[in-house]
């Protein structure tokens, strides 16, 4: 398969599959990921992640385990297909910006960093340049409500409000904050709490 059939495959699986992780670890063993943009997702493999935060391992194991969650929310989106794909690339960023610091590991940036990536990835497999702009711009935006709960700079609501949809950034959020490992129903419930927190204040601040 050329990078444009892989491409519709990838959306057929995102869209009507339950568990599309299934069907993805399937295309990256079959070699579907090995050529350029799709080894950009394959070789999330190789990027650790902090284990505090990240105990299912590597960013592959995160997104899938994020895009295995949306496709349990999909349907509360405004757009299925550009939210979607939005999970599966929302930590493309990693790429580029993991580093050891005083021996822990950091993304810094990689929201910023991804937007581009994702925009660049989606330029060679998709025409549809309205659908490539906006899942680039959630990938963008998708750490704001992290940053909203922790009281850091880098909460920038009045970009962001001028961009996306505060609900489709809160969405993906949920999903990026369960997708991962050995979560209890407490801090299920308390990434929750969060989220709705987050749309509240956008709701209120939205111009």
């Amino acid at each position: 398969m050329n990078s444009k059939d892989v491409f519709n495959e990838v959306n057929e699986i995102l869209l009507k599959k339950m568990k599309p992780s299934e069907h993805i670890n399937s295309l990256i063993k079959r070699g579907c990921f090995d050529e350029d943009p799709f080894n950009k997702i394959k070789n999330l493999a190789k990027i650790e992640q902090n284990l505090k935060y990240h105990p299912e391992g590597s960013a592959l194991n995160h997104v899938l385990m994020v895009v295995d969650k949306g496709s349990e929310v999909k349907y509360l989106s405004k757009n299925e297909k550009v939210f979607m794909w939005a999970c599966l690339l929302h930590d493309i960023g990693k790429l580029t910006t993991t580093r050891i610091r005083k021996g822990r590991i950091t993304s810094y940036n990689h929201d910023i960093e991804g937007e581009k990536i994702g925009q660049d990835f989606l330029n060679l497999v998709s025409d549809d340049k309205i659908f490539n702009e906006e899942v680039s711009k959630l990938i963008r935006w998708h750490m704001q409500p992290l940053f909203y709960d922790k009281n850091l700079p880098f909460f920038e609501p009045k970009h962001m409000l001028e961009d996306v949809d505060y609900k489709e950034v809160a969405l993906i959020s949920y999903c990026d904050r369960l997708g991962r490992g050995n979560l209890s129903e407490e801090t299920i419930k308390l990434e929750n709490k969060r989220i709705e927190s987050f749309k509240e204040y956008c709701k209120t601040h939205k111009s």
